[in-house]
């Protein structure tokens, strides 16, 4: 990867790459530090007298540059002050008026569909902890309710408390459009497709979102042992609240939370352009072998053991010994993504717990039990 240097009004060296091997965050960065050095926004760069494709790599930051293994000074730190997660500070009545950052793609081009990262500046007034979720009320009405408002729906929170710009004041969500194509034509029916969703992929920067929320206590990332192992199974957007945990492991300079234990991601998605946030995942790969392992499961790109495609259960079903032995040690397990995914997982561990002498639902009663087992599915 290039490094560029010697700009006048800044003292570090910023990678750039091209499109294609580098997908852009189009973050709001504020000046923040980063180890010894400081970052400034992209505005502040003198970008006049640079070339267009310097200026193209500069006026938006990275993941992969934020992903740096000098940790990120984050604030306000009286985040951490709270001894209980914020929930339901605003309500469907009364929700509260935030207004979009940005709105990026961050699918390749022969991903199928389209997923947005989108954040959402919120003032620092919606408060919320990683593994939470925010309610979105979509401009318009109610087609089932003249006159009213449109139902909330619930989106995972794929940042940390403190935001892509690490301020506290932005919520970043992981947002696949969705469309609906009439079985008999082929073709796309706008009139079917998913109001929240297109609204949040269609939005731009300054545009108003009413939000809701936060809401959630069952996929709080567990902190009262930093040395525990967490394994996350997701399928596509299913990522988000993963995203948070991980950036908080391993981006973020948090005085009060230093992980030392094993974070495990399994990400299921279609095929190579379909992974989310993997610039990010790969770097901390790299920089944290210890502490973190990163499974893919691409269904129309890779085989499972009996010829079929590769299904994030047929990755767990890889490991499963281990896995079932890190359960054992108190480690513990989340599951999130579209509800569709549980059947069979479910039946991958009955499976493997049958193996190993186990019945399937003592065992999930005792993980229950023992809270180590955590699921958002929607």
């Amino acid at each position: 990867m290039a490094h560029l240097a010697a700009l006048s009004q800044v003292s570090f060296a910023v990678p750039a790459g091209s499109d294609t091997t580098l997908r852009r965050s189009a973050f709001k960065i504020q000046n923040i530090s980063f180890g010894d050095k400081s970052w400034h926004p992209a505005s502040s760069l003198d970008l006049k007298s640079r070339n267009t494709g310097l200026k193209k790599r500069l006026l938006v930051c990275m993941s992969v540059q934020q992903a740096s293994r000098s940790k990120v000074a984050v604030s306000p730190l009286g985040l951490e002050d709270a001894k209980e997660p914020p929930l339901n500070t605003y309500k469907p009545k009364e929700p509260y008026t935030a207004t979009i950052v940005s709105v990026e793609r961050i699918v390749g081009p022969n991903a199928p569909g389209e997923t947005c990262h989108v954040v959402i500046d919120h003032g620092g007034n919606v408060p919320y902890w990683e593994g939470q979720s925010y309610g979105v009320i979509p401009p318009g009405e109610n087609p089932k309710k003249p006159g009213a408002p449109h139902n909330v729906r619930l989106y995972s929170i794929a940042s940390t408390r403190y935001g892509d710009s690490f301020d506290g004041k932005t919520a970043s969500l992981c947002v696949r459009r969705a469309v609906y194509y009439d079985p008999e034509t082929g073709k796309e029916d706008p009139s079917k497709s998913g109001v929240c969703s297109n609204f949040l992929c269609n939005s731009k920067p300054g545009d108003k979102v009413q939000i809701t929320g936060p809401s959630g206590k069952i996929m709080l990332l567990p902190e009262d042992d930093p040395n525990a192992t967490h394994i996350m199974i997701a399928t596509g957007t299913g990522v988000a609240p993963f995203r948070g945990y991980l950036r908080r492991m391993f981006m973020e300079a948090v005085p009060t939370y230093k992980f030392g234990g094993l974070a495990w991601l399994f990400l299921g998605v279609a095929n190579n352009d379909s992974l989310l946030y993997d610039e990010e995942f790969a770097k901390y790969l790299q920089d944290n072998p210890d502490h973190f392992r990163y499974d893919k499961a691409l269904s129309r790109e890779q085989k499972n053991k009996s010829g079929g495609k590769m299904y994030v259960q047929d990755k767990i079903e890889e490991y499963s010994d281990e896995i079932f032995k890190r359960l054992d040690d108190g480690a513990h397990i989340y599951f999130c993504g579209l509800k569709g995914m549980m059947p069979g997982i479910q039946d991958t561990l009955k499976k493997v717990a049958e193996q190993r002498g186990e019945k399937w639902d003592e065992k999930l009663s005792q993980l229950k039990k023992k809270k180590q087992w955590h699921v958002e599915v929607y």
